[in-house]
C-alpha cells in the first residue's frame, strides 16, 4: 500500500495570527510548515537577539508551541514569563521558551534552524519550522511623510502612514524554507500585522520568487479582520493586498476575508484604540487585483477580542487544499 499524501500546506508569517492559523491546521490531513519572521525587535526577543546574537525567537517559540502534539502542562512551561518582584532581574519577562531557543542555538554552535528543529522534535510538533532567514535581520521603512524609520517595534508609532518596508545590506533566506514554497500546495500569507509580521518574510528576495515561481500553488492571503492603528489606519482588504503585490509577491490568487458581523460593543472598545473592521471592497478585489474572494466566518470573540478563530480559518485553508489532491 502506498503511504498517503497530503497537500502540503506552506504558511508564512508571524505573531500571534501565524500561530492562531496553525493551532487549527494541525488538527487536519495536512502536511504543514511554517516560515516564520526573523525582524521582531522588542521585549524578550530584542533583549536575546541583541545580547546573544541570535535572531528574534519569540514567533518561533509561538509557532512551535501552537503545532506541539506534547502535553498542555509543557507548552504551559515553554509560554512561562519570568517576573520578580525583588527590583530589576535579567530573566524578567523572558519566556521560557525563548531561553531554550536561545540555549539550544549555542549548543548547536549557532545554528538556529538546527534548533528549532531540536526544539521541535522535543515537543513532537505537527510539520516543520523554519525562521525566514538564519539570521536576524533589522526592519526599515519609509513613511509617507518622507521619514525613514528603523525597528519592527517603532514602525507604527511615528504618526505617519507606512509606504514601505525593507531590509538593509545583504539578506539571506533560509534555503529549506525555499524548498517547502516550491513544493507547496497552497502557499498561505497571514494573517498578520501587515507590515511587521506578513511582509518582512516576503523582502527576501529568494522567498518572493519562490512563491511567485510556484505556477501550481494557490497562494492565499487570509485577510487581517481589523485595521491596525499606525499600521494599516483604514486599509481595505484590497489595499492590504496590494501592499503585499508592491512588496514582491504578485502570484496571491485567492483571498480569505472575513463576513462575519462584529458586535457593537466590540465596534466601541476597538474605536477607543484606533482601529476599525477591514472593509471587503470585493470589487476592486476580483477586476483590479483578479483575485478569488473567499467569504468566510473566521471571526473568534472569546477574551473580548476580535481575532481569527483557529479552526474556522483553518477550515477555510483545509477546503482549498483538497482541491489540490
Amino acid at each position: 500500500m502506498l503511504p498517503v499524501e497530503y497537500p502540503k500546506v506552506v504558511a508564512i508569517g508571524g505573531g500571534t495570527g501565524l500561530s492562531t492559523l496553525l493551532r487549527g491546521l494541525k488538527h487536519f490531513p495536512v502536511d504543514i510548515t511554517a516560515i516564520v519572521t526573523v525582524a521582531d525587535d522588542g521585549g524578550s526577543s530584542g533583549v536575546l537577539r541583541e545580547d546573544f546574537r541570535i535572531p528574534p525567537p519569540g514567533d518561533i517559540r509561538n509557532v512551535l508551541v501552537a503545532l506541539s502534539g506534547s502535553e498542555t502542562l509543557f507548552n504551559d512551561l515553554l509560554q512561562f514569563r519570568f517576573s520578580s518582584d525583588r527590583g530589576e532581574n535579567y530573566l524578567d519577562g523572558h519566556p521560557v521558551g525563548n531561553l531554550l531557543l536561545a540555549a539550544m542555538t549555542a549548543l548547536t554552535d549557532g545554528d538556529f534552524v538546527q534548533a528549532i528543529e531540536n526544539i521541535g522534535d522535543v515537543l513532537n510538533i505537527k510539520g516543520r519550522v523554519y525562521p525566514a532567514s538564519p539570521a536576524a535581520n533589522v526592519l526599515h521603512a519609509e513613511l509617507e511623510d518622507g521619514t525613514f524609520v528603523q525597528g519592527e517595534s517603532t514602525l507604527a508609532t511615528k504618526g505617519s502612514p507606512i509606504k514601505r518596508v525593507f531590509y538593509q545590506g545583504d539578506t539571506e533566506a533560509v534555503p529549506e524554507a525555499i524548498e517547502a514554497i516550491l513544493e507547496a500546495d497552497v502557499v498561505i500569507l497571514g494573517p498578520g500585522s501587515l507590515y511587521t509580521s506578513v511582509i518582512p518574510n516576503i523582502l527576501f528576495p529568494e522567498i518572493a520568487a519562490a512563491v511567485n515561481n510556484n505556477l501550481v500553488a494557490d497562494v492565499v492571503y487570509i485577510a487581517n479582520i481589523m485595521t491596525e492603528a499606525g499600521e494599516t489606519d483604514n486599509y481595505t482588504a484590497a489595499d492590504h493586498l496590494q501592499a503585499i503585490i508592491d512588496h514582491g509577491v504578485t502570484s496571491v490568487n485567492k483571498i480569505i476575508v472575513n463576513d462575519e458581523a462584529i458586535p457593537q460593543k466590540f465596534l466601541l472598545s476597538y474605536a477607543e484604540e484606533n482601529a476599525i473592521p477591514v472593509e471587503n471592497d470585493i470589487e476592486r478585489l476580483e477586476e483590479e487585483l483578479g483575485v478569488q474572494v473567499i467569504l468566510s466566518r473566521v471571526v473568534d470573540l472569546s477574551d473580548n477580542t476580535v481575532r481569527h478563530d483557529s479552526i474556522k480559518t483553518a477550515a477555510s485553508v483545509y477546503a482549498i487544499a483538497l482541491d489540490r489532491l
